[in-house]
């Protein structure tokens, strides 16, 4: 069984999919956390993130594994380190690019290969498992995405101000739904819900009944 989340960044995706493979004991996949460990590799080589066959190539040697809900690239634990500002500001750059998307994808699907899982993503439910069993598509109105993102920020004692979340965010946004390959976009078979004014208890419960069902 694949449950596919696709949203935003901010929509709370990450936090209800993570809540919800807890809650329905099978595996979770965080897509964003490959495109994530992919822009570090690539940093820490110097890789212009402009040139997408040094990129492709990074990603087909990418040594990304998942154990016990953390994130290891070359078995060394980046769970907080792909989650800084330097990833957000530089991920976009390196996720545009058809190829590596391409590649990406097989890795995503090569990890979940056999298992129940909830995976969440972009474009999980239209590019990456477009024949999931459940399709959720999780949003949120601007402001409200941009105060949950400077929270979590905040919360890992990060020096951030809310204008360059809130910009970064709308950044983000820009580049997801305008990019060639695997834009941000809302499955036509997938249930829609703003989250603007639902705790995420409540988002995780509905979605739960939704599959039970």
């Amino acid at each position: 069984m694949i449950v596919a989340i696709d949203g935003p960044a901010g929509s709370g995706k990450t936090t209800v999919a993570k809540l919800l493979a807890e809650k329905t004991g099978i595996f979770y996949l965080d897509t964003g956390a490959t495109y994530r460990a992919l822009t570090l590799k690539a940093l820490e080589e110097g890789a212009d993130l402009d040139n997408e066959e040094v990129l492709r190539e990074i990603a087909e040697n990418l040594n990304f594994q998942i154990k016990e809900g953390r994130f290891y690239l070359d078995d060394k634990d980046v769970s907080d380190q792909i989650r800084t500002p330097l990833i957000d500001k530089s991920i976009s750059a390196v996720v545009c690019h058809p190829g590596v998307r391409e590649v990406m994808v097989n890795l995503q699907r090569n990890i979940v290969r056999g298992k129940d899982c909830v995976v969440e993503g972009r474009d999980t439910t239209t590019i990456v498992f477009p024949d999931a069993d459940y399709k959720f598509f999780l949003d949120a109105n601007p402001s409200t995405r941009s105060r949950r993102r400077f929270s979590e920020m905040k919360g890992k004692k990060l020096k951030v101000s809310f204008d360059e979340v809130k910009n970064d965010l709308e950044r983000r946004d820009h580049a997801d739904l305008s990019r060639v390959s695997g834009p941000l976009r809302r499955s036509e078979d997938a249930f829609y819900l703003d989250t603007s004014d639902l705790a995420v208890e409540e988002v995780v419960s509905f979605l739960a009944k939704r599959i039970n069902r």
